[in-house]
């Protein structure tokens, strides 16, 4: 008799925690679909001004007509063949970039874990650089030379970072100093190249969607067809990879697969934006962060990360386009104007810490 009260009583706080945690989850997921509602709705507004302002401003429902195949031939050539493929491509390389770093962030629990910081790109870069400054490879060949360089450096960063396992902090070490490596090698190349071939080559690396047209549109849009389902579907391994290798494993986890399955999706996903339009410095190395802190509580926010992505390439190329009069930028400019106070911020909170070094 005198034990079935507390029973009772602890019946009722189970339900109640029950009830409280369904809440707060249900919250979390209601803010969670509000925001990436939030930034569809801004890509979707920073698609069509891409499509509208330019040197001849075009209003919003010309572009429209000329989209749904109306519009004179002058509007038709502007809109269709210069400024769509453009903003497209726009949307999709911030789409692989901020779902890759999103991914790398958060499997190696490291906010430095990017492939611009941790050697993917500058694979990408110096095997692509050197087939076209080298071999003359050009076209779809050379955005193949670039994601066949990241997945090569994906996998030797990877293969040195290996000690029983690979550690985030370990492997960010490892593909810091491996990526400075290869762009000495990048720059040796440029050193032994004609000038203007070195030139052009510059400015690739920078990152640019300058010149872009539907012949880079339609490799990427395709392969990021097969690659952004496989990403979610490796990901359903994240939740518990994240609360530790241990924990993951009792929870049935097949660790060391499940990471090398995300950690290989996301090579393959900052190659081909690599591949599109260059090394765009940055994006993937903000995207996750800004993500996590629109929706705090949703653990990697890998949806959020690439509409994030690619609202800051969007808004980064409309930048490059119209901030100096007569000048367009490379994209990359503007995104490491957004992306190196960031990086600095991050190293001073860092030291703060006690964990700079």
């Amino acid at each position: 008799m005198t034990g079935a009260p507390p029973q009772e009583l602890s019946g009722t706080g189970l339900a109640d925690a029950v009830r409280t945690v369904t809440r707060v989850r249900g919250r979390g997921r209601g803010r969670s679909t509000l925001v990436a509602a939030g930034l569809l709705v801004a890509v979707v507004v920073m698609f069509a001004v891409s499509l509208s302002i330019g040197d001849m401003v075009m209003p919003l429902g010309k572009v429209v007509e000329t989209l749904l195949g109306g519009g004179d031939g002058g509007s038709r050539f502007v809109v269709l063949e210069l400024r769509l493929p453009r903003a497209l491509l726009a949307v999709l390389v911030g789409l692989g970039f901020g779902l890759s770093g999103a991914v790398f962030q958060s499997v190696l629990r490291n906010p430095l874990a990017a492939p611009d910081v941790i050697g993917i790109s500058a694979g990408a870069s110096a095997v692509a650089i050197t087939a076209s400054l080298l071999f003359q490879v050009s076209g779809l060949a050379l955005s193949g030379s670039a994601l066949a360089g990241a997945v090569a450096a994906g996998a030797a960063i990877y293969l040195l970072a290996w000690r029983q396992g690979v550690v985030g902090q370990r492997l960010v070490l490892i593909g810091v100093g491996f990526g400075t490596g290869l762009s000495s090698v990048v720059w040796y190349v440029m050193a032994r190249s004609d000038t203007t071939d070195a030139h052009e080559a510059y400015l690739w690396l920078t990152g640019t969607l300058n010149g872009r047209s539907w012949g880079q549109v339609w490799p990427l849009l395709t392969t990021l067809a097969v690659l952004v389902p496989l990403t979610a579907l490796a990901a359903r391994a994240l939740a518990p990879l994240q609360l530790g290798d241990d924990a993951a494993a009792g929870l049935g986890v097949r660790v060391e697969p499940g990471r090398l399955a995300m950690l290989g999706c996301a090579t393959a996903l900052a190659g081909v934006a690599t591949a599109a339009a260059g090394p765009v410095g940055f994006v993937a190395f903000v995207a996750g962060p800004i993500a996590r802190r629109l929706v705090p509580g949703q653990g990697a926010a890998l949806p959020h990360a690439a509409l994030t992505g690619a609202l800051i390439v969007l808004v980064a190329d409309f930048g490059a386009q119209h901030l100096l009069p007569s000048v367009q930028l490379p994209v990359g400019v503007v995104t490491s104007l957004i992306g190196a106070p960031y990086l600095l911020l991050l190293l001073a909170r860092a030291n703060r810490g006690g964990s700079g070094g």
